[in-house]
């Protein structure tokens, strides 16, 4: 294993330092905006910010990629990222912070791109599910490692700020000073949701309300269990049981389904997470119980977009790989880019553990439509259905897949070789 994941071990620890970042952000900008008197809609607004941001990258990054090609896209948008953490104590305002948290979205986008076509081009067909599988863990822990982090500094002070930014420019580091070439392959997005809905309703829909539900907790749940009673090491808590959980179940919760039809695995999740909704907005103390809701709520909830995107390879040729996984992605971002707004609505309106009436609300909503498409549609047999990829269907980037890109696929673009400018050139020379 240490052979195999060897040479792309920088990449990897650039992936855990940017994500820990951003994880860190994920907590601390609601419990910080919620301390600096924001709103519930304002911070929903905020949270709306970031999906929409990361949808624009979907469709714009790859060009800056086969512009600049693949390490100086990284530094660029790596960069960026560090300096909009530290504007955002610097105008502490609403308007100001919904303007900074698209370019988030952006640059995260960007940062998978680049990180995901690198890990596809380094594979061997021997190692791909390793190093996928890695990448996807990497991602994972340390979400949840920044989660944790927002207690090292309180929330009204500046501290967690500076952290993040120092980990988003360490992230550079060990991407800047590898040896490995850049690869040449880059994915260009291109989506297809008719095409998408007609060959896999559930896949399409799901991705959609899939990101509804989930873009409102990550947007708003640390201020929600907060609001409930919890102090900020345990919010952080709370958030960091949850995406633990949710990452644990992936991989068993996908090889069930490849044993039975994907949908019902899917149904039984949404009724256990709409479930636990009810139960966190009507019951959940503060203590023990929140936390281990939270943990079920995880377990439940996050697994439902790898589901449907399995369910959405299943029902789509294999040449199609690429803009099914475009298409799922981008319906998931647009999903979350609403959510977190609605969610808000509810919270402003019937309290902070409203914010779990409304994804049940989505949840049990989804439920619905996959209970009516299992008796309108009959399973897959199992010859008909791919095996369950860890790496390929988790939400964690913009497209991962079990071989590597095509160049005769429509869809993948090669970069010309990159040449500094004649000035360039010139100065190098004096």
């Amino acid at each position: 294993m240490q052979t195999n994941l060897r040479p792309i071990a920088s990449l990897l620890l650039g992936v855990a330092f940017l994500l820990a970042g951003n994880g860190l952000q994920f907590t601390l900008l609601p419990l910080r905006g919620a301390a600096e008197g924001f709103s519930a809609p304002a911070l929903g607004l905020i949270g709306s910010a970031y999906y929409i941001g990361f949808a624009a990258g979907c469709l714009f990054a790859p060009y800056i990629i086969l512009r600049a090609g693949h390490i100086r896209a990284f530094a660029a948008l790596v960069a960026l990222a560090a300096v909009v953490a530290l504007a955002y104590p610097l105008a502490t305002d609403v308007r100001a912070w919904t303007a900074f948290r698209p370019v988030n979205g952006f640059c995260l986008a960007g940062f998978y791109l680049v990180i995901e076509s690198w890990l596809n081009d380094r594979a061997t067909n021997d190692n791909r599910g390793l190093v996928m599988s890695a990448y996807v863990m990497v991602n994972f822990l340390a979400f949840t490692v920044g989660q944790l982090m927002v207690t090292l500094y309180p929330v009204r002070e500046d501290g967690n700020f500076m952290i993040a930014a120092m980990l988003a420019s360490l992230a550079i580091v060990p991407v800047a000073l590898t040896r490995s070439a850049q690869p040449a392959p880059i994915t260009i997005v291109s989506f297809r949701p008719l095409q998408l809905y007609r060959a896999a309703p559930v896949g399409l829909v799901a991705s959609l309300m899939v990101g509804v539900a989930n873009g409102a907790f990550w947007s708003l749940g640390p201020v929600s269990a907060a609001s409930s009673g919890l102090d900020v090491n345990r919010a952080a808590m709370f958030m960091g049981a949850a995406t633990l959980a949710g990452a644990f179940v992936q991989w068993p919760v996908g090889r069930l389904s490849d044993r039975m039809d994907r949908r019902l695995v899917l149904l039984t999740l949404l009724i256990g997470a709409a479930a636990t909704g009810i139960l966190i907005w009507l019951f959940a103390g503060t203590g023990r119980l929140l936390l281990t809701f939270g943990f079920l709520f995880g377990a439940l909830t996050l697994p439902c977009y790898s589901l449907a995107a399995a369910h959405a390879y299943d029902k789509t040729p294999a040449s199609e790989t690429v803009p099914t996984a475009a298409t799922i992605l981008l319906a998931n971002s647009l999903g979350a880019s609403i959510g977190p707004l609605l969610a808000s609505a509810f919270m402003a309106a019937l309290g902070p553990r409203a914010l779990f009436l409304f994804t049940a609300i989505a949840q049990a909503l989804l439920a619905l439509f996959v209970f009516y498409r299992t008796t309108v549609q009959p399973s897959l047999t199992a010859p008909e259905k791919t095996d369950f990829d860890l790496a390929a269907t988790a939400p964690v980037g913009a497209m991962v897949t079990g071989e590597p890109p095509d160049p005769a696929d429509p869809s993948v673009a090669i970069p010309e070789p990159y040449s500094p400018p004649a000035s360039d050139e010139a100065a190098a020379m004096r």
